[in-house]
């Protein structure tokens, strides 16, 4: 195993120990490891709806829709959702 040395400030180390003494880790490693694990799930959540994402863009075509039109709907959104955009708008 590989030894990592980090400083935290007091507030953050008698956070962990009073997760320590609630039981639910038994030492500072086994916080930081899980906090490790969940942070790659997370990302790799992250990652998976990404491409999940990309690929329902890509199996959508090729949009029969101009640059102008786009913007010109994007514009709409806004509107509808915030109110008036710049007078020059």
């Amino acid at each position: 195993m590989i030894r990592h040395t980090i400083s935290l400030r007091e507030p953050m180390s008698q956070y962990i120990d009073g997760r320590i003494a609630e039981g639910q880790y038994g030492n500072v490693s086994e916080y930081f490891r899980d906090l490790v694990r969940r942070d790659q799930e997370r990302r790799q959540s992250a990652m998976d709806e990404l491409k999940a994402l990309i690929d329902k863009a890509e199996a959508s075509g090729i949009s029969e829709k101009t640059v102008e039109d786009i913007w010109k709907e994007a514009k709409a959104r806004y509107v509808k959702r915030h109110g008036d955009i710049s007078p020059n708008g």
